[in-house]
């Protein structure tokens, strides 16, 4: 923790706050500082652990990367999934850690349904960085969350329906086929009632007509 205060940036909390980057006391690292000290420190599971229960965004993204994936139990990512207070916590959780173990595809299924928002987006931005970064699996994988995808786009709270979008395209961007595949929800979402629908169905048609590479963040 006085590593992290070390390298805090107050004069930089309001304007991180415009982009929704907040939580209790924030201490206003950059990425690739927290990055940089995960390296040095390497994989820690115990002190993850105790960085994700301060509560501090900052150390919760350094637990992130200092985790053992093979060690992260179904509990241990529902409590830090309950933990989130910023979108960047949770996609750098889902990034760093959540994506590399096994538990992850139930970890979907789990918190997809969930009502505190950042759970619910875990679900869907730990589904936009498997597609990206989950070579291994196949195809059959990803379809089979789109009835997750095409109920979730309902959600109007922003930070959900950016995610749900993210993870549609980035399951798009994987191969033709599940680029048609997507398109094909997209084109039901756009004609959905809810306006979130219609946004996350044309936000999602757009980027896959225009480009059908992957990507590795949003």
């Amino acid at each position: 923790m006085s590593r992290l205060q070390a390298e805090a940036r107050p004069e930089q909390l309001a304007g991180m706050a415009r982009f929704g980057l907040t939580g209790a006391s924030r201490l206003g690292l950059a990425v690739p500082t927290l990055r940089a000290l995960g390296k040095e420190l390497g994989r820690d599971h115990e002190l993850a652990l105790a960085l994700w229960d301060s509560g501090i965004p900052d150390a919760q993204i350094l637990a992130s990367l200092l985790a053992d994936p093979e060690r992260l139990s179904a509990a241990e990512m529902d409590h830090w999934a309950q933990g989130m207070q910023a979108w960047d916590v949770c996609d750098q959780a889902c990034l760093n850690a959540f994506r590399r173990t096994p538990l992850a595809w139930g970890r979907i299924e789990a918190w997809a349904g969930a009502e505190p928002e950042f759970v619910k987006r875990a679900a869907f931005s730990l589904l936009a960085v498997l597609a990206v970064h989950g070579k291994v699996y196949a195809d059959a994988a990803f379809v089979a969350q789109f009835p997750l995808i095409e109920a979730a786009a309902a959600d109007p709270r922003n930070f959900v329906k950016k995610s749900v979008s993210w993870a549609l395209r980035q399951i798009g961007k994987r191969d033709p086929a599940l680029r048609a595949q997507a398109l094909d929800v997209a084109n039901r979402l756009r004609e959905r009632p809810e306006p979130s629908a219609r946004w996350i169905g044309s936000d999602a048609w757009r980027e896959l007509k225009r480009s059908p590479g992957n990507t590795p963040a949003d």
